[in-house]
């Protein structure tokens, strides 16, 4: 699971009166934290139905949740997946097809089998183990009928990179369903947001951390969104070390089975909705610069941060389509 930390910037006004105040809700989801920070002139409190959304999201995706929908269909039960299945699975195909197979949620048996382990260090795996696996390993193999989904015996189902992303649309639709103008909803680093920060009476400021490989948290910039969503991935938090001592992503490569060397160690990506940029910024953590450049110039609707190690490992950052300085 990825682990990127956002600091949401809120002034808090003690002396305001209620037109001036927000309402922040949070608790835990998804093993992450999740908060959700709106203006409501009625100041009513929207957790249970917030609570209620993430429990029918588990339920249809959570492959930790043995009865949950993607379980069934991992042990190959037969199940009807609902709307919210529906939808991440129509966009991960997209996705899958926009990164020539880079983005796929197939590739769990394949993560499952490197397990990093409490070192961090690489475990040689069979290769005859990792071809099996790569076997089952393929989005195209998977077909969405009416409200059925056929695959592979031994396919394996894992929307984490996407659905999470998801979540949070879900949540920003629910507060906007309920005349809600102004919020921002964050789901373990992954948000979205719309129109202001009422008490700031300014667009929502979030913070970017710099990768510190020591666990420490530093924010390499503060930017403003407004009707944005905001998705970050990174590398510098999970990887494997090589018996050599180079640095592999805690990414497996859908191509060949195999971790990714990567001197890539944050991916911000801004677009239309959550669920989008969650997938790109996953997607994009097993590419090289070149090729996410070359991508972006097919998407102009998709803003980037990258943070990076150059050839003498010092660090740089990139900002693609318009990303923003501030």
């Amino acid at each position: 699971m990825k682990q990127v930390f956002y600091f949401v910037v809120l002034l808090l006004l003690v002396s305001c009166g209620n037109k001036t105040q927000n309402t922040k809700l949070s608790g835990s989801i998804f093993g992450t934290f999740y908060e959700v920070t709106y203006h409501s002139k009625t100041d009513e409190d929207f957790q249970k139905s917030i609570d209620s959304l993430f429990y029918i999201i588990n339920k249809s995706m959570s492959t930790y949740q043995t009865n949950s929908d993607i379980s069934k269909l991992n042990r190959n039960e037969p199940v009807e997946v609902d709307q919210h299945f529906r939808t991440v699975f129509k966009a991960s195909k997209l996705i899958h097809k926009e990164t020539n197979g880079i983005f796929d949620p197939t590739i769990g048996a394949v993560v499952n089998a490197w397990d990093f382990g409490p070192e961090g260090r690489i475990i040689n795996l069979d290769s005859l183990k990792i071809d099996s696996l790569m076997l089952s390993v393929g989005l195209n193999k998977v077909k969405l009928i009416d409200n059925k989904i056929t695959k592979p015996q031994h396919t394996f189902l894992d929307f984490n990179a996407i659905a999470k992303g998801y979540a949070v649309d879900i949540v920003g639709e629910f507060l906007e369903s309920k005349n809600i103008e102004n919020y921002l909803v964050n789901i373990g680093g992954e948000l979205t947001t719309k129109g202001i920060n009422i008490e700031k009476q300014s667009g929502w400021k979030v913070g970017i951390e710099h990768p510190n490989f020591d666990g420490s948290q530093s924010f390499e910039k503060v930017i403003e969104l407004k009707n944005e969503s905001m998705a970050t991935s990174g590398t510098y938090r999970k990887f494997k070390i090589d018996t050599e001592g180079k640095r592999y992503a805690h990414i497996i490569d859908a191509k060949t089975g195999y971790p990714s060397k990567t001197n890539l160690l944050s991916i911000s990506v801004i677009a239309e909705n959550c669920m989008i940029a969650d997938a790109y910024a996953t997607a994009f953590q097993a590419m090289g610069i070149e090729k996410i450049k070359a991508l972006l110039a097919e998407h102009p609707e998709l803003k980037v941060f990258l943070i990076f190690e150059n050839d003498q490992k010092e660090f740089e950052t990139l900002a693609l389509n318009g990303f923003p300085e501030n």
